[in-house]
């Protein structure tokens, strides 16, 4: 993994709570603390793996909540990538781990539109520094996500025409894809009108720049 440099001040955005990531939630807290350790690497670890195994995600498991705030997420046990990426980001937070988010623009199926936002995640691993995994959940057949610093386990590459990985590292999510996903009254409308939302402008929230990628 190739070390990034981020100056010590620059970190306190993305360990900063919002609406969205709410990790001073009392069931958050609690959550986060039953899954720390003294080691963070093993804390951001347990984190992914809790997120990534017991949120169900909406497509795969056919459900009909809509979820985007961290608490909201875990109190259903429900959520889209995008969902799941608040609540994991919440938790590594909340044990005073740096994280941030990650988005793609991917195809809902195969080669041709409609297009969806796919959201995952980066911590920051100290020595090792970013390091961007997806906690999307391993319910779809062909997907093998893990937890592996050194070496990305990302869901989807990026293989169609107009599919695309954008190469920073948000410390808050996209305000298009809060205020589209806040539009939504079931998953039934986001399938038939995937929420393709647009990168905030240079400036708008503070980014970092990603690891290179391992596809």
């Amino acid at each position: 993994m190739q070390t990034e440099k981020i100056e010590p001040d620059r970190l306190r955005y993305f360990l900063m709570e919002s609406d969205t990531v709410d990790y001073g939630h009392a069931d958050i807290r609690s959550l986060a603390s039953a899954l720390s350790s003294d080691d963070p690497v093993a804390t951001a670890k347990h984190c992914f793996e809790w997120v990534r195994d017991h949120i169900e995600h909406s497509m795969d498991f056919h459900r009909e909540e809509v979820t985007c705030r961290a608490s909201d997420a875990l109190k259903q046990g429900t959520g889209l990538c995008t969902a799941k990426s608040h609540l994991l980001v919440a938790l590594w937070r909340a044990n005073h781990i740096p994280a941030g988010f990650c988005y793609q623009r991917l195809t809902r199926d195969g080669p041709n539109p409609p297009y969806c936002t796919h959201g995952f995640t980066a911590v920051w691993l100290g020595d090792l520094g970013w390091y961007r995994c997806d906690a999307r959940g391993n319910s779809k057949p062909g997907l093998h996500c893990e937890f592996t610093p050194g070496h990305e386990n990302l869901a989807y590459p990026t293989i169609h025409e107009g599919e695309h990985t954008y190469a920073e590292v948000w410390a808050q999510p996209w305000p298009d894809l809060i205020a589209a996903m806040g539009k939504l009254q079931s998953m039934s409308q986001y399938r038939c009108d995937p929420v393709d939302a647009c990168p905030p402008a240079p400036g708008e929230c503070v980014s970092e720049a990603a690891p290179p990628s391992a596809e």
